[in-house]
């Protein structure tokens, strides 16, 4: 299973804040045993109309999703996500 999250930052979010928020979620997959794979990052820019950052998380399924998204230190990363998001959409799929 797959979970995709785009994120789109306020205005006033610094390169320093989105780099920082990225080291924090790359770090996640050694601290979450349900993470199958997990790639994050700012968008490369490469099309007009795209979110500004992305994560995609495989799971093996609901159980997996729950205990990725309930973690502690999934939750203190989002926690300083809070401030600098305008807009979040998520998915959820079978790959």
């Amino acid at each position: 299973m797959l979970h995709v999250a785009l994120f789109t930052w306020h205005d006033h979010v610094t390169p320093d804040q989105v780099a920082e928020i990225t080291i924090g979620l790359r770090a996640l997959p050694e601290q979450i045993d349900a993470l199958e794979r997990y790639d994050v990052g700012p968008d490369l820019g490469l099309n007009p109309g795209t979110a500004d950052f992305g994560v995609v998380a495989q799971v093996a399924d609901e159980d997996g999703l729950r205990a990725y998204l309930e973690h502690p230190a999934h939750k203190a990363v989002t926690s300083k996500m809070k401030d600098m998001i305008a807009t979040r959409t998520a998915v959820q799929l079978h790959a």
